[in-house]
Order: structure tokens, then sequence, then C-alpha cells
């Protein structure tokens, strides 16, 4: 019971801290699930944020039932799902109470701007991380290429390029004879 109520207020605390979504609590991800607590690898880290980006729903709340339903099963996907909800769930309700009597005040636009630009950085240093751990070869790093350009000039899906980088890499693995197959469970052994 202490070490799900333990998750619920970590998750929680990356839930009220995190602005910007599911990319900008990367870094506080890495820092509490990987590093302090070792509830997750760097690499399971990034495989959950995959999965949550092409399932259906938030990508934070998503993570956080992944790590939870990894540590202790049900509850603790509850528990951190519940987590990363419930500083959102009170924000927004205050917000949403006091918002149409305060959003014409200099000061308030000028600090939603602020956390603007603030998320931008967040985000950036989330996909600068991600991509030194993502890039690690030539194959990874040509569908990175691909899936950029198809992003920056098309209108298709990011569920359908998730899928489709995920096949291509199975793919490209495969045709070179799987050199890192078994890499992932040495590590775990």
């Amino acid at each position: 019971m202490k070490e799900l109520l333990e998750m619920f207020i970590i998750f929680a605390r990356i839930g009220g801290f995190t602005f910007g979504g599911g990319y900008a609590m990367l870094p506080m991800l890495e820092k509490e699930v990987v590093n302090n607590k070792h509830w997750a690898t760097e690499e399971e880290l990034m495989d959950y944020y995959a999965i949550g980006q092409c399932t259906p729903g938030i990508i934070a709340i998503n993570t956080a039932t992944f790590i939870g339903y990894k540590v202790k099963g049900i509850p603790g996907a509850i528990m951190a799902t519940l987590g990363v909800i419930a500083p959102s769930l009170v924000i927004i309700t205050v917000i949403t109470a006091f918002i149409s009597n305060f959003m014409d005040l200099w000061f308030v636009s000028s600090a939603f701007a602020g956390i603007r630009a603030c998320v931008c950085v967040l985000i950036f240093d989330a996909v600068l991380k991600l991509g030194k751990k993502a890039l690690v070869d030539n194959a990874a790093k040509i569908i990175f290429l691909i899936v950029l350009g198809i992003s920056l000039f098309t209108n298709v899906s990011s569920a359908i390029l998730v899928a489709a980088a995920g096949v291509a890499g199975v793919m490209i693995k495969g045709s070179t004879g799987n050199k890192n197959t078994g890499k992932r469970e040495r590590k775990q052994a």
C-alpha cells in the first residue's frame, strides 16, 4: 500500500508540474521513474512512449498507466493514472471557474505567453533526449528522416507514421540478420 501511495504522489507531482503535455513530461519521468525509483529502464520508457503515442488517449496518461502496471499490476496502473490526472483535474476546475474574469488582464495573457514559450523548450529538450537514445544506427536515422519529411509536408496521421515506422524497423532488422536481437533480454537477465 505504501508503494501505491508513493506512486500516486510521484505521478501527481509529475502531472502537476508538467506543462505542455506528454512530451514535456519526459525529463521528469526519466528522473523519477528511471533514475530515482528504477521502475523502468530508459529503453522501457521509450517503448511506453511509443506505445502511448499510437494508442488512443493522452500520451502522459498512457505512459503512467504502463509504468504503474509494470510495477504493481492493475492497482499500480490505477494509482499512477489517478496521480497523473489529479493535478490537471484540480487545476482545470479552478481555472474554468475563474478564467473568464481574468483572461483579459494583461499579466494573465502575458503569463500564458511565457508558459507557451517554456513548453516549446521542454518539448525540444524531450525531442533531443529521445533522439539521442532512439537514433542508434543508420536504419533508425533513415526512418527518422523519412518520417520527419512525411510529417512536415503531408497530413498523414501520426498513428499511421508510428505503425509504418515499426513495420520498417522490423523489415530492416529482419533483413540484416537480427544483429541486435537479444540485446535487451541480456540486459534484463
